[in-house]
C-alpha cells in the first residue's frame, strides 16, 4: 500500500507542479522561502538521477547507438532551434528571451523517464538518452547558450559551464559512485527518491514564480505563448524527427518525449547564477508546461497503442 501510494504521488507530478505554480501567483510567500534552496534541490535531484545508474547502463549505449544518436541530436538542435526561433516571432523582453532560449538549450528532464514509463515506450532508451543530453549539457548548453542568446543579454559561457558541472557532473558521478559502493543504502531510499525529485522541483519552479509574481503577470500572455510553443513544437518535432529515420512508433514517442521535456530545474539554477532574475521566470514556467504536455501525451499513448504491440484480438477488432 506504501510503495503504491509513493508511485501514485510520484505519477502525479504534473498536478504538483501546476499547482505550486499557480498558488505561488496568489500567494509568493508560501514559497519564496525556498529560494537559498534551489541550488542544493537541483544536486539533490542530480544525486538521485544519478543513484539509478550503473557502469553497465553506459555499456548498453554501444546496443543502441543508433538510436541514442539521433535522440540526442534531435534534442541538441530541434530545441535551441525553436527556443530561438520563437524569440523572434513573439515579442519578449531581452531577459525573458534569454530565458526562453536558455531552458531550450538544457537537456533531458529527468521526469521524462516517468512519463515514457506512463507512456509505455521504450524506457530504456528514454534513462540511456537522459543520461547522454546530461553529460553532454555540460559543453553543450554553455556553448549554444552563448551563441543563440548573446545577442540579447550578456553570456558568460565559461560561468555557465562551471555551474553546470557543480550541479549536475558532480552529482550525477556522487549518485554512480554511490550506487556501486553502498548498494544497500541506494536500495533503501530508492522507493522514495523519485518522489522526493518531484517535491523538489515542484517547490524550485514555485519559488521562482512566487519570486517574480508580478512579472509573471506583466508579460504572462507573451512568456505563456512563447513557452508553450516551445514545448508543444518540440514534442511534435521530435516525433518526426525520429520517424524521418525509420525507427517505429514506440521509438518515436520515446524520442518525442525526451525533446519535448527539458531539465527546467537546470535551466532555473543557471539563469539564476549567470542572468537576470527574471531570465528564471520562464524556465520555471516551462516546468509547468513540459508535464502537463507530456503527461497528457502519456494518457493517450497508453491508450492507444501501436498496431504490433496489440494482441491478434484486438488487432482484428481494429481493422474492423
Amino acid at each position: 500500500m506504501i510503495m503504491r501510494l509513493l508511485t501514485w504521488f510520484t505519477n502525479a507530478f504534473p498536478v504538483w507542479v501546476l499547482l505550486g505554480g499557480v498558488i505561488a501567483l496568489a500567494h509568493p510567500a508560501w514559497f519564496v522561502w525556498f529560494t537559498p534552496y534551489i541550488v542544493p534541490g537541483l544536486a539533490v535531484i542530480m544525486l538521485g538521477m544519478g543513484m539509478t545508474l550503473s557502469v553497465d547502463d553506459f555499456r548498453s549505449v554501444a546496443k543502441m547507438p543508433r538510436a541514442i544518436g539521433v535522440g540526442f541530436a534531435a534534442h541538441y538542435m530541434v530545441m535551441p532551434f525553436l527556443g530561438w526561433s520563437i524569440t523572434k516571432i513573439v515579442p519578449l523582453p531581452d531577459p525573458i528571451a534569454a530565458g526562453v532560449i536558455l531552458v531550450s538549450c538544457c537537456p533531458c528532464g529527468t521526469a521524462s523517464n516517468v512519463v515514457n514509463y506512463l507512456a509505455h515506450s521504450n524506457v530504456a532508451l528514454s534513462v540511456l538518452l537522459t543520461m547522454c543530453s546530461t553529460f553532454g549539457a555540460v559543453f553543450l548548453t554553455p556553448l549554444l547558450t552563448k551563441w543563440l542568446a548573446g545577442a540579447l543579454v550578456p553570456v558568460d559561457g565559461w560561468g555557465l559551464f562551471f555551474d553546470t558541472i557543480k550541479v549536475v557532473l558532480l552529482p550525477v558521478l556522487g549518485g554512480l559512485a554511490l550506487h556501486h559502493l553502498f548498494p544497500r543504502l541506494v536500495k533503501a531510499v530508492s522507493p522514495v527518491s523519485p518522489l522526493v525529485s518531484v517535491m523538489t522541483i515542484a517547490l524550485i519552479c514555485a519559488s521562482i514564480i512566487g519570486k517574480n509574481a508580478d512579472a509573471v503577470r506583466q508579460s504572462g500572455g507573451a512568456m505563456l505563448l512563447a513557452v508553450f510553443l516551445l514545448h508543444a513544437s518540440g514534442f511534435a518535432l521530435g516525433y518526426l524527427f525520429s520517424r524521418a529515420f525509420g525507427y517505429d512508433t514506440i521509438i518515436n514517442r520515446t524520442i518525442s518525449i525526451e525533446v519535448g521535456m527539458q531539465n527546467s530545474g537546470l535551466a532555473v539554477v543557471l539563469a539564476q547564477k549567470n542572468f537576470s532574475p527574471l531570465t528564471a521566470v520562464p524556465c520555471a514556467v516551462s516546468s509547468v508546461f513540459h508535464s502537463v504536455i507530456g503527461s497528457v501525451l502519456a494518457g493517450i499513448w497508453r491508450l492507444r497503442p501501436p498496431l504490433r504491440h496489440l494482441p491478434e484480438s484486438a488487432r482484428l477488432n481494429t481493422s474492423l
